[in-house]
Protein backbone atom coordinates (compact mmCIF):
# COMPACT_ATOMS: atom_id res chain seq x y z
CA UNK A 1 0.00 0.00 0.00
CA UNK A 2 1.51 3.78 -0.70
CA UNK A 3 1.33 6.15 2.23
CA UNK A 4 1.04 9.70 0.35
CA UNK A 5 1.45 12.31 2.87
CA UNK A 6 1.09 16.04 2.26
CA UNK A 7 3.16 18.43 3.77
CA UNK A 8 1.47 22.24 4.33
CA UNK A 9 2.23 25.12 6.18
CA UNK A 10 1.67 28.86 6.31
CA UNK A 11 1.34 32.13 8.72
CA UNK A 12 -1.11 31.17 12.51
CA UNK A 13 -2.88 33.51 14.11
CA UNK A 14 -1.55 32.71 17.29
CA UNK A 15 1.63 30.65 17.41
CA UNK A 16 0.31 28.40 20.50
CA UNK A 17 -2.75 27.59 18.03
CA UNK A 18 -2.95 25.86 14.69
CA UNK A 19 -5.38 28.45 13.39
CA UNK A 20 -4.11 30.08 9.89
CA UNK A 21 -4.69 33.68 9.40
CA UNK A 22 -5.30 33.71 5.97
CA UNK A 23 -5.89 29.96 4.58
CA UNK A 24 -5.64 31.58 0.83
CA UNK A 25 -1.83 31.93 1.96
CA UNK A 26 -1.10 28.60 2.82
CA UNK A 27 1.76 27.18 1.40
CA UNK A 28 1.13 23.39 -0.09
CA UNK A 29 5.02 21.96 -0.18
CA UNK A 30 4.54 18.67 -1.84
CA UNK A 31 3.18 14.91 -1.80
CA UNK A 32 5.19 12.49 -0.70
CA UNK A 33 5.46 9.12 -0.98
CA UNK A 34 6.53 8.13 2.57
CA UNK A 35 6.94 9.79 5.36
CA UNK A 36 10.56 9.94 6.03
CA UNK A 37 10.91 12.30 2.77
CA UNK A 38 7.70 14.30 3.92
CA UNK A 39 9.42 14.59 7.21
CA UNK A 40 12.45 16.02 5.55
CA UNK A 41 10.46 18.63 3.46
CA UNK A 42 8.59 19.80 6.50
CA UNK A 43 12.11 19.78 8.34
CA UNK A 44 13.60 22.03 5.56
CA UNK A 45 10.50 24.39 5.59
CA UNK A 46 10.68 24.70 9.21
CA UNK A 47 14.51 25.33 9.30
CA UNK A 48 13.76 28.19 6.66
CA UNK A 49 11.22 29.77 8.53
CA UNK A 50 12.46 29.78 12.05
CA UNK A 51 12.70 33.41 12.57
CA UNK A 52 9.11 33.50 12.17
CA UNK A 53 7.67 32.18 15.30
CA UNK A 54 4.06 32.67 13.59
CA UNK A 55 5.00 30.31 10.59
CA UNK A 56 4.08 26.06 11.17
CA UNK A 57 4.10 23.73 8.56
CA UNK A 58 2.45 20.17 9.15
CA UNK A 59 2.61 16.94 7.66
CA UNK A 60 -1.16 15.32 6.86
CA UNK A 61 -1.19 11.35 6.35
CA UNK A 62 -3.31 11.39 3.39
CA UNK A 63 -3.16 7.54 3.17
CA UNK A 64 -5.74 7.97 6.04
CA UNK A 65 -8.40 10.11 4.64
CA UNK A 66 -8.32 6.84 1.77
CA UNK A 67 -8.72 4.28 4.21
CA UNK A 68 -12.16 5.43 5.28
CA UNK A 69 -13.59 2.29 6.31
CA UNK A 70 -10.46 1.38 8.74
CA UNK A 71 -11.90 2.19 12.26
CA UNK A 72 -9.24 4.70 14.38
CA UNK A 73 -8.79 4.99 17.85
CA UNK A 74 -10.35 8.16 19.47
CA UNK A 75 -6.56 9.64 19.98
CA UNK A 76 -5.90 9.08 16.82
CA UNK A 77 -8.40 11.44 15.49
CA UNK A 78 -7.23 14.29 17.83
CA UNK A 79 -3.93 13.81 16.59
Amino acid sequence: MQRLHLVFGGELVDPTKSVFRNVDDIQIVGIFPDYDSAYNAWKAEAQRTVDNAHMRYFIAHLHRLREEEQETSSTEELG
